[in-house]
């Protein structure tokens, strides 16, 4: 069976030419990532329209994710040959973009003394060196190193984010809002994230464009207000990378699963990342303890894992993808999607939901029951947005999962979901002509076959929800439902 979990690949350096871009999509990459916080928003346009035409080229849907900088701090300059902190060391941080050395730290955020506490702890770089406030001064704040590491270039500094006031998003994540709105992307992510009302300051700035929000979880305060996160945006980043260096390492685990299961219970597709075949970068195979990784965010539930440096800056992007995209199809053998959406429906039955929400979660569930029972080798979605095909999503299923859409953007906006292969089709008026169109146009994809039984969901033209559910075997005259 074709691998259900996505593959979420950056592109940078080693992977924006047209050759790389084929072997990437070739080998599994199902979203392309653009971080606008490396190179020029003119280059990350250009790599946009470069994803594009190779995609069309290779008759796929290829969604694109547009990643915002959000507010990153950074040190001034260091030496060449880099600095080493030695545990124990003391050193002055002062607000600034002048050089850094090994007694003294620039920064560049201005309110730095006035934000800052003895106590506070901040980090360096990927933070392998942490240091802790110890004194206030009239030029800056004191600081001992708790952790040692060699830090050079201009590496970033993460404080606590409960003490900035930056904002999120940051007026220069709003003006590339605006250019990721107005060129087509299919997802922005939104860096930092601390409550829900970050997110609906980005939804405000892209009201009406159809841009899919994922939300970044890689804060403290994200974690206080989880649920509210969720809920707000159209899908979620497990960053562990910044969230690891603001939580004990010890609880990443525990957190990454317990994102992972509200997303899925609430019908959002969550993206794993950072570090996942790290050694890559460099190396031509992973280490075991990564390929353990990938396997177990797969158990977890996670809709799509993702690819950073080890595609953008990679020796072999490519191979990259192919061996995740191994890892994840074998760990989807042992993986056991029908306890786990059997475990989920329970869980929807017990959740206050509006109507909408309640007679949406109430079809795909029975949907996914339906189809089960009756040994479906599909469950066909006709959906204008996409939102039909990811709450049946949820629940895992071992049939085909097909979203039939008008929408070239729903199309590629399924690709971040869970199993989800999406298929264009005409729209064809009221629910029974949607519902036979929609066979046949899998039926022409290859994606079902006369004999086979399939589930069919439609909703009613025009309006939002899911008007009925049939259970139809394909070239029969008539059906159930």
């Amino acid at each position: 069976m074709a691998r259900r979990t996505k593959i979420v690949a950056t592109i940078g350096p080693a992977s924006d030419s047209p050759e790389v871009l084929r072997d990437l999509i070739a080998g599994g990459m199902n979203v392309a990532r653009l971080g606008f916080a490396h190179g020029t928003v003119a280059e990350q346009l250009d790599r946009f329209a470069r994803i594009r035409e190779v995609a069309a080229d290779a008759g796929r849907h290829v969604g694109v994710l547009a990643d915002l900088p959000g507010p990153k701090i950074r040190a001034g300059t260091f030496p060449d040959e880099g600095v080493y902190f030695r545990e124990g060391d003391e050193l002055r941080l002062v607000p600034g973009d002048g050089p850094s050395s090994f007694d003294v730290v620039h920064v560049d955020y201005p309110t730095l003394s006035d934000d800052l506490d003895v106590g506070d702890e901040v980090a360096l770089g990927d933070g392998a060196a942490r240091i802790v406030i110890t004194d206030r001064r009239h030029d800056g704040l004191v600081a001992e190193v708790l952790h040692g590491a060699r830090v050079q270039g201009r590496p970033g500094v993460h404080l606590p984010v409960t003490r900035t006031r930056a904002e999120v998003p940051t007026p220069e994540d709003l003006d590339l809002l605006e250019i990721i709105t107005d060129a087509g992307f299919d997802f922005v992510a939104i860096s930092f994230v601390r409550s829900a009302a970050d997110i609906e300051r980005a939804r405000k700035a892209t009201d009406g464009s159809g841009l899919m929000l994922v939300a970044k979880i890689e804060t403290q305060g994200a974690l206080g207000d989880l649920d509210g996160i969720i809920e707000t945006s159209d899908a979620v980043m497990v960053a562990r990378g910044d969230l690891g260096v603001e939580c004990d390492l010890a609880e990443i685990p525990h957190l990454q699963k317990r994102i992972i299961r509200q997303c899925v219970a609430f019908g959002r597709p969550v993206i794993t990342a950072t570090q996942m075949l790290e050694s890559m970068i460099h190396a031509p195979s992973p280490t075991r303890a990564e390929a353990t990784d990938v396997a177990n965010a797969v158990f977890d539930g996670t809709d799509a894992l993702m690819l950073s440096g080890e595609t953008a800056i990679g020796h072999d992007p490519a191979l990259t993808v192919r061996t995740m995209a191994h890892i994840a199809q074998r760990a989807e053998d042992e993986a056991d999607y029908v306890a786990w959406g059997g475990r989920l429906g329970k869980l929807q039955r017990q959740a206050e939901l509006d109507a909408e929400l309640s007679l949406t979660a109430a079809m795909t569930h029975a949907a996914w029951r339906a189809a089960a029972d009756a040994g479906a080798q599909a469950i066909i979605c006709c959906t204008r947005s996409g939102t039909t095909a990811r709450a049946v999503a949820r629940f895992r299923p071992l049939p085909h999962l097909l979203g039939l859409t008008t929408s070239e953007r729903t199309a590629r906006q399924l690709s971040l979901t869970w199993g989800a292969r999406s298929v264009l089709m005409d729209d064809a008026g009221s629910p029974d002509a949607m519902a036979a169109a929609a066979i046949a146009a899998a039926c022409a994809h290859g994606h079902v076959n006369t004999g086979d039984v399939v589930a069919v969901l439609t909703g009613v033209p025009g309006g939002t929800g899911i008007d009925s559910l049939r259970i139809v075997r394909v070239g029969a005259s008539r059906s159930a439902g």
